[in-house]
């Protein structure tokens, strides 16, 4: 389970302050494309003044790195709630399948969001980039969550293996989904490609074979 001491006032308001200003860039880079969009606007669709927009953001694209980070850490949350032994490639599995379901309005939303933002960043250079560090940082930070999980089963090297399987599944599977018109449930959702990948990736490991039995 994890340790991580609850967040005091001033950092949730903190973390408030980045959501708004990446959903308002979000929005606008939906509407107008990152190229037509500057931070100027973003931060006066936050409601915020551009001097607070940079004390949290280096750049216009930086600014929907939060809105991208949101997914990794809930469903790297939902693993670190999982208990070892309990069979690591079932638990990564169903972390993935519900961290990645649209049980709702708002969930659905989320997605369809990432779709826009991933569209945008095909001809965006600095959007992809941003795209490419929170999936890095998310790799780094499971790490440790995965050999918790191992219980021990796992060296150094394959813990690693297995935390960049997990978040490559998750990213090309969204990529992969953001390029159609799939819904997001069902055949082609994100979930049903996140889970084809994973099981793709990590299906030659044999210390994991195990799990499919658990």
């Amino acid at each position: 389970m994890s340790t991580k001491p609850p967040a005091s006032l001033t950092e949730r308001r903190k973390a408030a302050t980045q959501l708004d200003i990446a959903h308002a860039a979000a929005e606008l880079f939906a509407a107008q494309g990152p190229h037509s969009t500057t931070a100027e606007e973003i931060a006066q669709h936050a409601g915020v003044a551009l001097r607070t927009f940079y004390r949290y953001f280096r750049s216009k694209q930086d600014a929907v790195s939060p809105l991208l980070a949101a997914g990794a850490d809930r469903w790297r949350a939902l693993l670190e709630a999982a208990e070892p032994g309990a069979g690591l490639l079932r638990a990564l599995g169903a972390a993935v399948e519900e961290s990645l379901a649209a049980p709702d309005e708002e969930a659905a939303a989320a997605l369809e969001r990432t779709r826009g933002l991933l569209r945008a960043a095909a001809d965006d250079p600095a959007l992809r980039a941003v795209w490419y560090r929170v999936n890095q940082e998310s790799e780094e930070r499971l790490v440790p969550v995965v050999a918790r999980l191992a219980d021990g089963r796992l060296d150094a090297l394959r813990v690693r293996l297995v935390a960049a399987a997990a978040t490559d599944a998750i990213r090309i599977a969204l990529e992969t989904w953001a390029a159609t018109e799939a819904g997001v449930t069902g055949e082609g959702s994100p979930a049903a490609l996140a889970l084809r990948c994973l099981r793709q990736l990590l299906g030659g490991m044999q210390e994991l074979a195990s799990d499919r039995d658990r």
